[in-house]
């Protein structure tokens, strides 16, 4: 009798420490960093035509199986593909795997091409202010659109001819600019310093397979496939090892910036034109219907806005914009004040601390137009 009972607790007890292991294990995957890689073009849709025989579809695919290898290798990463074989894949079906995999992550790789020997890599993030360049690149890469069926009900109208189409998608991914940005300068600097190759910088493009996207997003253009040099590059297995590589190290440096409730700076923040600097002395210091707040750090982590928190400094508040928290200290409709507290921000080690500005209806405007509106 007493062996049955010891039989039961012992079942008992391995019972519950496997419950407990599978918790662990489900919930250790539900925290994985999730990024979806896509690689571009694809079946019957092979990208930039070139003279040298190479695809597109092709070396954008093999890189993105090369980059989704090295995320497998981390623990702490799961990676989603929006295709692993030569298939078409519709720009709607590639935002809407993202957007079910609630992704932390949305990066499509691409090749360029241009009729010059134009060489050098890209980053493009979603945005409306299109150079000329920006808007042929946008164009390029929307008019898959026309090898889908039924294109027009798919897309609402959307016409990748039409500059006010270019400007509509923006509206919805707005709130995830800034980060993207971030990660996109990090694989811009990359590219320079790992791949050693020519950055041509990072760009904003009104561009359809980031629309609906509702995480931050990025579309690579690693290379031109039509530079004879760069051509040979790309199609090669160490030219993808290397750029797949400049690209997994800055995935993962974001990643690591949003645990450690870190954040860079985003480029043109906090730039006015020279006019604005030059006539701040003249303007009034309250600015109506205007509040003025330092946002101090973005983050993966959920914090309490304590000062325990945040090196000591109080009057803490967060914003939640889908799965990051961005943190902000002061609030205030005097501009003077708010610089005051940039200061003390930076003070405590807060050093690309920058101002934004929302207006009475709580909506972030530009801090240059905020400075420009009607005042007290």
């Amino acid at each position: 009798m007493q062996t049955k009972r010891n039989n039961i607790i012992v079942f008992l007890v391995l019972t519950f420490i496997t419950s407990l292991t599978c918790f662990a294990s489900l919930q250790a995957q539900e925290d994985k960093f999730v990024v979806v890689i896509d690689a571009g073009h694809g079946g019957h849709d092979p990208g930039r035509p070139t003279e040298n025989g190479y695809k597109e579809k092709d070396i954008a695919l093999k890189i993105a199986l090369l980059l989704g290898a090295e995320l497998e290798k981390k623990d702490d990463f799961k990676v989603i593909y929006t295709r692993k074989t030569d298939v078409f894949v519709t720009l709607k079906n590639r935002a809407k795997i993202a957007n079910k995999a609630d992704a932390d992550l949305f990066v499509s790789i691409h090749c360029n091409a241009h009729h010059s020997q134009a060489y050098g890599t890209e980053t493009f993030v979603l945005g409306a202010k299109n150079s000329e360049r920006n808007m042929t690149v946008a164009k390029a890469e929307n008019e898959v659109i026309f090898l889908e069926d039924n294109y027009q009900q798919h897309y609402e109208g959307f016409d990748p001819s039409s500059p006010e189409s270019e400007i509509a998608l923006t509206i919805e991914q707005e709130v995830y600019v800034e980060q993207s940005i971030v990660l996109a300068r990090k694989i811009e600097d990359n590219f320079i310093s790992k791949a050693k190759r020519k950055s041509r910088g990072l760009k904003q493009a009104s561009l359809w397979v980031m629309h609906n996207t509702y995480m931050p997003s990025v579309l690579i253009e690693t290379g031109f496939i039509t530079n004879k040099t760069e051509g040979a590059f790309l199609n090669s297995k160490s030219g993808q090892v290397k750029v797949a590589n400049a690209i997994k190290d800055a995935i993962v440096d974001y990643k690591k910036e949003l645990d450690d409730n870190v954040r860079s700076s985003i480029l043109g923040t906090e730039k006015l034109d020279t006019e604005t600097v030059e006539t701040l002395e003249n303007l009034p210091l309250e600015y109506k219907d205007v509040i003025f707040k330092v946002q101090i750090a973005a983050s993966s982590k959920d914090l309490e806005p304590k000062p325990y928190n945040f090196k000591g400094l109080s009057d803490i508040s967060k914003l939640k914009i889908g799965k990051l928290y961005k943190y902000f200290y002061g609030s205030t409709s005097d501009y003077n004040e708010v610089k005051q507290l940039q200061e003390e921000a930076k003070s405590k080690g807060y050093t690309t601390s920058f101002v934004v500005a929302y207006n009475k209806k709580g909506e972030q405007i530009e801090l240059e137009e905020a400075l420009k509106s009607a005042t007290n």
